[in-house]
C-alpha cells in the first residue's frame, strides 16, 4: 500500500471512527429526573420512541373512527386492507398454532418500521440505541417463551430443553439467551451501519449520491429490518407451539 492510499484509508476510518463516537459515544440524555442521590436519565431515543408511539395511536383512533359494517367509507377500506394484509403476511409465518399472536407481531412490525423510517422525518431512529432493540428483543423472547408455557403448561414448558436428549440440555437453555441477543445486534447492527453509511456519503459526495441511496437504506432497509425481526420472532413461537 503507498503512501497515498494509507492517508486515504486512514481518512475514511478517522472519519467511520468519528460517525460512530457521534452517533452511538456522546451522551444522548435529554431529561433527567431527580431520583435518590442522583438523576434517572432519559435518552433521545427513549423520547423519539414515545413521539413514535403516540403518533401512532393517534393514526390508529382516527382510523378506527365511526366503524361500519354497511356503506363503508373510503379510509375504512384502506384500513381494512392494509390490516387484513398484515395479518395474513404474519398469520402465514405463525401458522394455525399459534395464530392468536398475530395482532402482537403486527403491532411490533408497525413500531419497529416506523422506527426505522423515522430518519426520513431528520429524527435519530430509535432502533439505532442499543437498549431500544434489547428492550424490543426481551419482550419478543418473553412472548416466545410464554407461548411454550401456554402450549406445553410449566412442567411441559421445562422438560422441552431436555428434548430430543437430556445430554442437549445446557444447549438448548444457552438457546433462550443468545436468541434476544442476535434479535437486538441483527436489528441494532444493521439499522447502525446504514446510518453510517449515508452519513459517510453526505460527507464525500453531498449532492447526488444521498438522496439517491437514501430510498433503499432509509425506506427498503428499514422495512426489511422490522420484517426480518418479526419472521425470525414468528419462527420461534411457532417452534415454541408445535
Amino acid at each position: 500500500m503507498t503512501e497515498t492510499q494509507a492517508a486515504e484509508s486512514s481518512g475514511i476510518g478517522a472519519i467511520i471512527r468519528g460517525l460512530i463516537e457521534e452517533l452511538i459515544g456522546e451522551d444522548k440524555t435529554v431529561i433527567e429526573i431527580p431520583f435518590g442521590n442522583g438523576f434517572f436519565n432519559i435518552s433521545s431515543s427513549t423520547v423519539t420512541m414515545w413521539k413514535i408511539m403516540a403518533v401512532l395511536i393517534v393514526i390508529c383512533i382516527i382510523l378506527s373512527w365511526n366503524l361500519k359494517v354497511y356503506n363503508i367509507s373510503k379510509r375504512q377500506a384502506i384500513t381494512e386492507f392494509i390490516v387484513v394484509g398484515l395479518r395474513n403476511l404474519v398469520g402465514g409465518f405463525l401458522g394455525h398454532t399459534a395464530i392468536e399472536y398475530t395482532d402482537f407481531l403486527v403491532t411490533t412490525l408497525i413500531l419497529i418500521g416506523v422506527s426505522n423510517l423515522s430518519g426520513l422525518f431528520g429524527a435519530t431512529p430509535p432502533t439505532m440505541d442499543l437498549n431500544v432493540t434489547i428492550a424490543l428483543a426481551l419482550v419478543s423472547i418473553t412472548m416466545v417463551e410464554v407461548a411454550g408455557i401456554r402450549k406445553r403448561k410449566f412442567g411441559g414448558w421445562l422438560k422441552s430443553f431436555a428434548q430430543p436428549v437430556a445430554i442437549i440440555t445446557p444447549m438448548n437453555i444457552l438457546e433462550v439467551g443468545i436468541r434476544p441477543l442476535s434479535l437486538c445486534m441483527r436489528l441494532f447492527g444493521n439499522v447502525l451501519g446504514a446510518t453510517i453509511i449515508m452519513e459517510l456519503l453526505k460527507k464525500m459526495v453531498p449532492v447526488i449520491a444521498p438522496a439517491i441511496l437514501s430510498v433503499y437504506f432509509d425506506l427498503f432497509d428499514g422495512l426489511l429490518q422490522a420484517y426480518v425481526f418479526i419472521f425470525l420472532t414468528s419462527l420461534y413461537i411457532k417452534e415454541a407451539t408445535e
